[in-house]
């Protein structure tokens, strides 16, 4: 009796410790807003099974209003998150906040600035003029400083954009900060009249965006499964925007029922058309890659604009260990044959 109890414990450990061997490592994914094309490229990598190839079992945690998924992983909750620009993590290190961006899956930020069509202003030079121009309260402080200091706009234009664009529609002599895959979007669908749009990135806010942070301590004691969640994601882009993306945008309607097919669709063709994701560096380096030289210029714009501070050490806010790569090439090659 005694043998047979050793022996099925034996088997009962030995086959715990097959099942441990073989589970993927649970990681919460955190994004900054609802489930949409933009965040494509993820739900494709999860959908795909890319992530658990590599030993991942990823959960995608939608943002939205009223949630700061930044503290999430501040509070050591969440494992990565989808920033913005590069202007929060750099003050988060100057602050001891060991954030640290690891990769960056837009080489140009969609931040866009509209005006009327056929009413003198359908050129950046004419835009300048705009008035009244509405800009948000997170705008004004930061990207419109760039716009004051390179391009000469003023503070006398603006007005608060409170995330209603009815002032702008009723105004046809106003323009308005937007997103390149929403607001105009709205605009044409609202008004049948589609707007003008001026990519700030296109005039020199040469900021990544759409960056994936995590915390330092994550890199040191993880830094497997850091590599594993950047492979993945590059392959999951890749196959988003060169090959079949139904089956993520299924996947993003489910986690996001209000987003219509319409508004994927032209999401997807604006990210492409503008050359959001895979453009310049990317070509060669691959999605999501950066570089020093980038960095240093953005930084330098926004010290020049006083957005910054002159004596921030920058490049503590992100690594390059995980990037440039070429992971995703082959694959793209083949998509595009």
């Amino acid at each position: 009796m005694k043998y047979k109890f050793y022996t099925a414990l034996s088997i009962f450990i030995f086959m715990n410790s097959i099942l441990f061997a073989n589970a993927n490592e649970k990681i919460l994914f955190a994004t900054n807003w609802l489930a949409q094309p933009e965040h494509g490229g993820f739900y494709q990598a999860l959908r795909d099974s890319e992530y658990s190839k590599c030993g991942l079992e990823v959960e995608i945690i939608q943002g939205g209003p009223q949630v700061n998924n930044r503290a999430k992983l501040i509070a050591g909750k969440i494992d990565f998150y989808m920033g913005g620009n590069m202007i929060q993590p750099i003050l988060a290190r100057s602050q001891g906040i060991p954030i640290k961006v690891v990769a960056a899956y837009f080489q140009k930020d969609p931040q866009i600035i509209m005006t009327h069509k056929n009413v003198g202003m359908d050129t950046w030079e004419a835009a300048k003029k705009t008035d009244p121009l509405y800009i948000s309260d997170t705008g004004f402080v930061s990207f419109f400083q760039w716009m004051i200091n390179e391009h000469k706009f003023t503070e006398e234009q603006r007005r608060p954009y409170t995330f209603n664009s009815s002032p702008f529609i009723a105004n046809k002599n106003s323009g308005q900060q937007g997103y390149l895959t929403s607001e105009p979007f709205s605009i044409t669908d609202k008004t049948g009249e589609e707007p003008n749009v001026f990519l700030l990135s296109d005039y020199g806010f040469n900021s990544y965006s759409t960056t994936i942070e995590t915390m330092e301590e994550n890199i040191i004691n993880n830094s497997d499964v850091v590599e594993c969640f950047i492979n993945a994601s590059n392959i999951g882009w890749v196959n988003y925007l060169y090959g079949n993306p139904e089956k993520a945008n299924t996947l993003i309607k489910y986690h996001n029922p209000d987003i219509t097919d319409e508004q994927i669709s032209y999401s997807i063709e604006k990210l492409k058309i503008y050359g959001i994701i895979d453009s310049g560096a990317s070509l060669e380096l691959g999605i999501g890659s950066m570089t020093d030289a980038r960095q240093t210029s953005f930084y330098n714009k926004m010290v020049k604009s006083g957005i910054l501070s002159d004596n921030l050490n920058y490049k503590e806010a992100y690594t390059l260990d995980y990037v440039n790569k070429g992971i995703g090439l082959k694959e793209k090659e083949i998509l595009l044959k």
